[in-house]
């Protein structure tokens, strides 16, 4: 059967000051009514809460929890400390074979923006099935690219499969490559953003973690025979910061065969900062993203967003800039660099400036 993986952990550090350690990206609600991890639930909707799991940190397990109260609380795997992806998947993996040995697994991210849900799940079933007739196989999602990204990594496509529809054998995995570079791969037409949303079958990608890193392999089964004696926190606190901390692109994919992307049908946006907010929310006549109370002057192309209903910003004379307020702390920075913010977080905690984060 279907299980959907939600991987919903990291510290969303490029949306501060609202993004906190206990409150990041996917807990906020950016684009929408809802919070974008339950935005990613309710587009996994046909697959029933029992096989419905979240991976998170024990920071944020409390407010997780109770965004998705229709999530069964055992449901919610807590790691005991960030160990990248492919531990991650791994852990999941031995709780879904214990309650389903046949278990094929739907793994994606908490905090990326997806559209229609229906084509995404359409597309999720069908790569579901080329898993159920070839098991060995690894599924990865492909975005085509609309401009030449330099923060994604590309996926290069190979020959394409049979009566699969726009699936393609992978060719070759790309880094984050430079903006020429990048222009060249949009040129090509053969590469695709790799989204990070995966289908696979619980029992082999736990086998491809034996043949490629056996040391998380032993733990993981140590996990796994911990289900049975009853000792799953102690064995967790034990074994899992003893993992190496790899992405499971990393770990497996670039070194499996039978690993295959197939072209997502469906629109995606990553969210990955304040940028985002432009394509999510769109703009005024100035060029301006509002969201709240604003009053501007003479300024145009800013990013503007409060969530108090009560406080008002107001600018003069402002070009490409954000402004994001808060009640405790408030951002004013230009557009033209995403790391910024980010490098900015690094130095609030250098100062001792902690409890804003």
């Amino acid at each position: 059967m279907l299980h959907a993986v939600v991987m919903a952990g990291g510290s969303g550090t490029r949306f501060w000051p609202q993004s906190r350690r206990t409150l990041p990206k996917q807990l906020l609600r950016l684009a929408g009514d809802a919070t974008m991890i339950q935005q990613t639930i309710a587009r996994c909707d046909w697959v029933p809460p029992d096989r419905t799991w979240i991976v998170t940190n024990r920071t944020q397990v409390d407010e997780t929890a109770r965004q998705l109260e229709q999530i069964p609380r055992n449901n919610i795997l807590v790691e005991p400390c960030a160990r990248n992806t492919a531990p991650c998947v791994g852990l999941a993996a031995v709780r879904l074979l214990q309650q389903d040995p046949d278990a094929t697994m739907l793994v994606m991210p908490a905090d990326h923006v997806i559209a229609p849900n229906a084509v995404f799940q359409a597309a999720v079933n069908s790569a579901a099935e080329i898993v159920k007739e070839n098991p060995e196989t690894f599924v990865l999602f492909g975005v085509r690219p609309n401009y030449p990204s330099t923060g994604f990594g590309y996926i290069e496509r190979g020959s394409a499969l049979i009566d699969a529809g726009r699936a393609y054998q992978v060719k070759s995995f790309r880094e984050k490559p430079g903006l020429e570079t990048a222009e060249q791969y949009v040129a090509d037409g053969g590469f695709y953003w790799n989204c990070g949303i995966f289908v696979w079958r619980a029992d082999q990608i736990l086998k491809a973690l034996e043949q490629f890193e056996p040391e998380i392999h032993t733990r993981l089964e140590t996990l796994a025979a911990a289900l049975d004696d009853g000792n799953w926190n102690e064995t967790l606190d034990a074994e899992f910061p003893q993992m190496k901390s790899i992405s499971i692109d990393y770990a497996v994919l670039e070194r499996a065969t039978g690993v295959v992307v197939l072209e997502a049908p469906f629109e995606w946006d990553d969210v990955g900062s304040w940028q985002a907010l432009s394509r999510l929310l769109g703009t005024d006549d100035d060029g301006n993203t509002i969201d709240g109370q604003y009053c501007g002057l003479d300024s145009s192309a800013c990013i503007v967003r409060t969530t108090d209903e009560n406080h008002l910003i107001a600018t003069i004379g402002m070009e490409d800039c954000i402004v994001v307020h808060t009640p405790d702390a408030t951002l004013v920075a230009r557009k033209d660099d995403e790391n910024a913010v980010k490098k900015l977080v690094e130095l609030i905690e250098q100062q001792g400036h902690e409890r804003f984060l």
